[in-house]
């Protein structure tokens, strides 16, 4: 495993950086995202969107960008969806007042969130300005609004899905996970489905039998992730249930197919988080039953560790894109590369 720091709070002329997503192209070029929190490291205030992008597998890094200008106000939740038919990568973004914090959206004293995309088909070289999407996926009652934080998945029909919460109050009873899609490559989206009470950050997956996995965080005091399935393309989800396995101090995660019987002789999916009740401990997780068991972990950083997303390069490589730090997590975002060999201790191999 090589790790290798991508952004380091108070550099570059932000506080804090904070919110990681990633995405890999088809043709193996590493994009990462994250907020730029220019004077402070809270949620609110002057937020840009950043992004900084690799054309060897991580190893160097072109510099800092900004995607999204904050300009005194809120740009944030990167959520990028990766095209394999065409090669363009959508990314799905949110907006607010930068005066207003999460609590006062969610009571309803401060303007509603807004949505938002920007595209890119030179493999992240140029993007297009960012257009609202508001009026396509947010209900009228709906307040506080977040697409990911982490990446979106495109279906096997070609429908591309991101993984998104919303409230409708103030309680958490009130904090509901949901998806959005586009059947036309990102040129129009529309609402689907929503989950349980009591869930926001998720992030999804497809599973071999075509079934849609939405991993959702969790309200519910259990300190374990919920979950839900859906047999029709994330329009509806069953009732929300929780992973005894999958322990979490209430904390986004992340979740990614490695390979598929079709891709790599054997189905495998990895899940991050940090596996602790505190954040801490981050963890990268193998099932090979789509999800039902979770047989190998491996700790990428034993200390303080909170938000990751993974990607996976064409070559099998995986990449997992993080917060961690010596004494709090909000130090870094950094970048952990390694095969599935390191990952399983040689017992399995692609």
């Amino acid at each position: 495993m090589v790790q290798t720091i991508v952004f380091q709070s108070g550099k570059g002329g932000y506080h804090t950086y904070r919110i990681p997503a990633l995405a890999v192209t088809p043709r193996g070029t590493l994009l990462a995202f994250c907020e730029g929190r220019k004077h402070h490291a809270g949620d609110s205030g002057d937020i840009d969107l950043l992004m900084r992008r690799s054309l060897d597998h991580g190893q160097t890094w072109e510099p800092a960008r900004v995607l999204v200008e904050g300009g005194g106000d809120t740009r944030g939740n990167p959520c990028p969806i990766v095209d394999s038919r065409t090669g363009v990568v959508t990314l799905l973004l949110t907006g607010n007042e930068g005066w207003a914090t999460e609590s006062q959206i969610m009571r309803g004293e401060a303007p509603p969130r807004t949505i938002w995309t920007t595209t890119s088909s030179d493999e992240g070289a140029t993007w297009s300005a960012p257009a609202e999407i508001s009026a396509q996926v947010r209900k009228p009652d709906w307040r506080w609004y977040a697409t990911g934080p982490c990446h979106g998945i495109q279906l096997a029909d070609g429908r591309l899905l991101a993984p998104c919460n919303h409230s409708t109050g103030q309680s958490e009873e009130q904090m509901r996970s949901h998806v959005i899609f586009s059947d036309d490559g990102g040129a129009t989206w529309h609402l689907g489905g929503v989950a349980g009470d009591r869930t926001d950050e998720s992030t999804v997956l497809e599973r071999a039998d075509g079934s849609l996995y939405l991993n959702m965080r969790n309200y519910r005091g259990t300190h374990r992730r919920a979950y839900s399935f859906s047999s029709d393309r994330g329009l509806t989800w069953a009732p929300v249930l929780e992973d005894e396995a999958l322990i979490e101090p209430v904390c986004q995660a992340s979740v990614a197919r490695l390979t598929t019987e079709t891709s790599g002789g054997r189905n495998r999916v990895l899940f991050s988080n940090p596996a602790s009740t505190e954040r801490k401990n981050l963890t990268v997780r193998l099932s090979y039953d789509e999800c039902k068991t979770w047989p190998v972990a491996k700790t990428i950083w034993p200390g303080p560790a909170a938000y990751s997303d993974i990607a996976v390069f064409p070559d099998g490589t995986i990449a997992c894109l993080f917060e961690c730090g010596e004494s709090d997590p909000r130090e870094t975002i950094t970048l952990a590369r390694f095969t599935l060999e390191w990952l399983t201790d040689g017992a399995d191999r692609l």
